[in-house]
């Protein structure tokens, strides 16, 4: 038997927070995931925990049984409260989901609904997937992964020419560069371009930058702003014939 979520408060941004340990259940799928559910500006009560923790299990239960965790968190912003859920399926692979709503169970349920759809898009694609992860993997390859500070040169102009003393915007000190305020080591993964579109849509990300498995180059794919995916594949005059599927 599971125990009780305990409750932890945090003093600075009134998070809320419930874990429970990943152990084996009555609560099927569900109870063997690292569950953890957040409330910020907001009470997460135990009938809400009780009805993320029915809902994801439902929907994982029909269309991937083997996710590893999930993290929900639950916002208010004035009069709309909002819900976003992330659940890590497999290696690699990230579903991210939200939605908003008038109040807390119905901007979780939009997102849950949103989240079911992506899953049930991908549904077949996912387990090939899983089943392939089975296999023995190669060496992942490894790339860092800078944040970088925002560049106010143009602000800074509009202060100058308006008589208006302004402290100059932060640098590295390497022609004018924006100053990297993080920094972090991520995978750059081995995809064809039929994966690495799925991985970013599931994920809700803007980009994805990929090697492409089908002859080793770096790729990119990304969210145009016509709803279609755009994908950069940088090639060498006459190097390669050029190609025409994603597979």
């Amino acid at each position: 038997m599971l125990d009780r979520a305990e409750r932890r408060s945090h003093v600075f941004d009134r998070a809320h927070v419930f874990d429970r340990a990943a152990e084996p259940g009555p609560q099927g799928v569900i109870g063997a995931m690292q569950l953890s559910v957040t409330g910020k500006q907001t009470e997460i009560g135990e009938a809400l925990r009780r009805h993320v923790d029915g809902s994801l299990g439902s929907i994982l239960e029909k269309y991937f049984k083997t996710a590893i965790e999930a993290h929900v968190i639950v916002s208010k912003e004035a009069h709309l409260s909002r819900a976003e859920i992330s659940i890590h399926i497999g290696r690699g692979i990230v579903v991210n989901a939200r939605a908003a709503a008038s109040e807390a169970y119905l901007a979780f349920d939009a997102a849950a609904e949103r989240l079911a759809k992506q899953l049930r898009r991908y549904k077949r694609r996912l387990r090939d997937h899983h089943t392939k992860g089975r296999e023995p993997a190669g060496a992942s390859e490894r790339a860092m992964d800078y944040v970088l500070a925002p560049v106010e040169e143009e602000e800074a102009e509009v202060a100058a020419a308006e008589g208006a003393e302004r402290e100059e915007p932060e640098t590295d000190g390497a022609n004018g560069a924006p100053a990297v305020i993080a920094e972090m080591s991520t995978e750059l993964p081995s995809l064809t371009v039929g994966e690495a579109a799925m991985r970013m849509d599931l994920a809700e990300a803007p980009v994805l930058l990929f090697r492409n498995r089908s002859h080793g180059e770096l790729n990119l794919v990304y969210r145009r702003s016509d709803g279609n995916i755009g994908w950069i594949d940088p090639e060498l005059a006459g190097a390669r014939p050029m190609r025409r599927t994603a597979c």
